[in-house]
């Protein structure tokens, strides 16, 4: 029963595998960009009480498992994380919004992929081969050379 979360009248375990990418598989999550994707989907993820259980920022896609609560659907939580995310990096990072046909950062929809939680969060964490040794948070960096910035909680 400790897997499970809890808020004032329920106990809940939902938890939801997410991968999507950015439009034409362009490679524009670099170092910078990937940095503050990062920590805006932390950010975003922490105001709408979902927890992230592991992650990864690669060049051209983002792959994520969550624990959300109930009160929040899966396209609610990709809505929250893609629109928001899309707007604040094509702000801050004008010459991304140069590389597509207007300014659409994310392509249209996403992969949400049903299988084991254990199964998800190990793939992830050997993304490449490469296993992060940090230990802080769950999520991680992954550009040319892999970063793991692990210290989202």
């Amino acid at each position: 029963m400790d897997k499970y979360r809890s808020s004032s009248h329920t106990r809940f375990d939902i938890k939801y595998h997410f991968v999507w990418i950015t439009k034409y598989r362009k490679k524009v999550l670099s170092t910078e960009v990937g940095i503050r994707l990062r920590d805006w989907v932390c950010e975003i993820c922490r105001t709408h009480d979902i927890e992230i259980l592991e992650g990864l920022v690669s060049l051209y896609h983002v792959r994520v498992l969550l624990s959300c609560p109930p009160s929040m659907s899966a396209s609610d939580v990709m809505h929250a994380i893609k629109g928001k995310t899309a707007r604040k990096l094509l702000e801050e990072f004008p010459h991304t919004c140069r590389q597509y046909w207007g300014c659409h950062l994310w392509a249209r929809g996403i992969l949400w992929p049903q299988v084991e939680d254990e199964v998800i969060a190990e793939y992830i964490r050997l993304q490449d081969g490469v296993e992060p040794s940090d230990g802080g948070g769950a999520f991680s960096l992954d550009i040319l050379v892999i970063l793991n910035l692990r210290n989202c909680r």
